[in-house]
């Protein structure tokens, strides 16, 4: 296993790390002295062992789905259907071809897929085989996903035949670059056919499953805190964060995930929220703790989302609100009526309150959540209470657009002040810091010790974003301190941008905010003085940006003016939020309507 891993296993508790073995009273005798240690050690009779103890992992919820549930049906993909027998044989026997092409316990094997079967069965898969699955934005563009597959030391990639071109110009860059290569699979469809050559270096992924061994003996996690996943939040190229979950958090996020959706057994769960994002919430795991139906999805649209809701039944989805008000803006001839409620978790930036309302009205039943990478996806949810169904309509999607209150498998969620460590008042107005403490927290940043210290700092994560506390509670998100700015789900990092920016030889000053949009909730808004005898325009802004980044990363507006500063010289962003606001939203959320809009912004504010 990576040193790295071994510092953040040993930087946690010593009282739950000696938890995890089964030779607990001798092998830490020398703690004794220890206030923390358990009461139940002076307690006659009872012992720690293998009978009372076992390391937590999501991966025997597979198990169990098999030997209770084998003939029901746990994945559907167009006209392919697996039943929870099927799919633990296939996992098995990929698990099994893992270890053929020699990965052993603690080894990173990376994906690159949208919602397919593959994915899913890698979620189980990998970690069967004592691995750390690395699920990439299937988003990101070749230069990015060279970065983080050095980052991540990934030994294999599992690459989706319709991001292939992105995988094989990552490699390339990394052959530039001196660096080993990963293993190459290919994630067909089954009407494809592969446009690479089958080496001792790339393999297809169900030829790789046939020599697989069904009777191969899972890699049980030593211990509950080995790391089962890394997931990547939206970070510099040059320092990117590599969010690293335990078998014990995923678990524990899973359960709590699947409670805080009120998610009975049986659930028919819809795929929108990508599997990349944060391992889709756990709920891969969770769904099959539940003996759920996994419908996965390629494409999400409106289209296929009301056909596979009337097709399967679907009971459950999750999606951000750019989901919601594609649903809302769809066609008529893409909706259908719904003849029974569909429950849907959103998250994101905060959900309006017009789209919340609007969205029940066609048979959808919300429940907004709140969280990080960091925390395995949701950490808060909005828990409605039954009182507030008397409300008028625009207050009660105003209370359910709150970030609400913690769920079960988290310790404590808090609005703090970040240099006092106190907690604000509970008025609805004072704004602090959103800071986490729980089982449901991240073991560390994957080769960064600094950053996790610096997230630990004082004993709570602190998330970098603000809120305020009501008096009964409940946090509502006010605004994000590092200028992440969210579209379509997705955090995109204003630094990123800003850095893209810096390289046109005309740009002398760059900021980038947050502007609000109609239908992705956010999009970069990019504020540009330009050095002397230079006149670009902002057309020529953005193509040189979309030519460098991922396009949803590139900004959809630019506006050229003289940059606010403090009297040290620094930007003053909360200014260019301002500007960025009173703007709107941009009427179509498009490249081509891009020069329009930013012609009318610079004309507006030009100085």
């Amino acid at each position: 296993m990576n040193n790295i891993f071994k510092i953040m296993l040993w930087t946690r508790s010593l009282t739950h790390f000696r938890s995890t073995h089964h030779t607990f009273s001798r092998k830490f005798s020398n703690f004794s002295k220890d206030p923390d240690r358990g009461s139940w050690e002076s307690m006659q009779g009872l012992v720690h062992c293998h009978a009372n103890s076992v390391p937590l992992s999501p991966i025997n919820f597979l198990e169990r789905a098999a030997k209770v549930c084998r003939d029901r049906t746990s994945l559907v993909y167009g006209s392919l259907k697996y039943n929870w027998g099927q799919t633990h044989q296939r996992c098995l026997k990929l698990a099994s071809s893992l270890t053929q092409l020699g990965i052993s316990r603690g080894d990173v094997v990376a994906t690159l897929a949208p919602n397919v079967p593959a994915m899913y069965e890698l979620h189980f898969a990998v970690p069967m085989a004592g691995a750390i699955l690395c699920t990439l934005n299937s988003r990101l563009d070749a230069a990015m996903v060279s970065v983080l597959l050095e980052h991540s030391q990934a030994k294999i990639l599992f690459a989706d035949h319709q991001l292939l071109e992105i995988a094989q110009g990552a490699l390339d860059l990394l052959r530039e670059r001196g660096t080993k290569l990963p293993i190459i699979v290919l994630v067909n469809d089954s009407d494809f056919s592969s446009p690479i050559r089958i080496t001792s270096t790339t393999y297809e992924y169900e030829k790789l499953m046939e020599v697989g061994d069904n009777g191969f003996n899972i890699v049980k996690p030593q211990s509950e805190w080995d790391p089962i996943s890394i997931n990547y939040t939206s970070g510099t190229t040059s320092r990117p964060k590599g969010v690293v979950y335990s078998h014990r958090g995923a678990y524990l996020n899973s359960l709590a995930t699947v409670l805080l959706f009120q998610m009975d057994i049986f659930p028919v769960y819809l795929w929108n929220v990508p599997l990349f994002h944060c391992n889709g919430w756990c709920l891969p795991w969770g769904v099959a703790a539940q003996f759920g139906t996994n419908i996965c999805l390629r494409k999400v649209s409106p289209r296929n989302i009301f056909d596979n809701i009337i097709q399967h039944k679907v009971t459950h989805m999750g999606g951000a609100p750019t989901v919601l008000n594609m649903i809302l803006n769809s066609a008529s001839t893409h909706r259908k009526p719904l003849n029974h409620k569909v429950l849907v978790m959103t998250g994101g930036s905060p959900p309006p309150p017009q789209i919340l309302s609007k969205i029940e009205e066609i048979g959808f039943s919300i429940s907004h959540l709140y969280g990080l990478t960091e925390t395995y996806g949701p950490g808060s949810f909005c828990a409605w209470r039954p009182e507030w169904d008397t409300l008028p309509p625009e207050e009660r999607s105003k209370m359910k657009a709150r970030q609400g209150v913690p769920h079960v498998a988290l310790e404590e969620i808090d609005v703090k002040d970040s240099a006092t460590m106190e907690s604000v008042l509970a008025d609805g107005k004072t704004v602090g810091e959103i800071m986490f403490r729980g089982n449901t927290v991240m073991s560390g940043y994957f080769r960064d010790l600094k950053a996790t210290e610096e997230a630990f700092k004082d004993g709570w994560f602190h998330s970098g974003d603000l809120a305020v506390k009501h008096s009964d509670g409940y946090i509502e998100v006010k605004d994000r301190l590092k200028d992440i700015i969210v579209s379509g789900g997705e955090n995109i990092s204003s630094v990123e941008v800003e850095t893209v920016l810096y390289s046109h030889p005309a740009v002398l000053e760059a900021a980038v905010v947050a502007r609000p949009d109609d239908h992705w909730g956010q999009t970069p808004c990019a504020f540009l003085k330009l050095k002397e005898g230079f006149d670009q325009n902002a057309q020529e802004i953005i193509a040189f940006c979309r030519e460098r980044l991922p396009h949803y990363m590139a900004p959809k507006t630019v506006i050229f003016l003289d940059m606010p500063k403090t009297s040290t010289g620094k930007i003053q962003k909360y200014i260019l939020r301002e500007k960025a606001k009173a703007l709107g939203s941009i009427c179509i959320s498009s490249p081509l309507n891009c020069e329009k809009a930013v012609v009318d912004c610079s004309s507006k504010f030009r100085e």
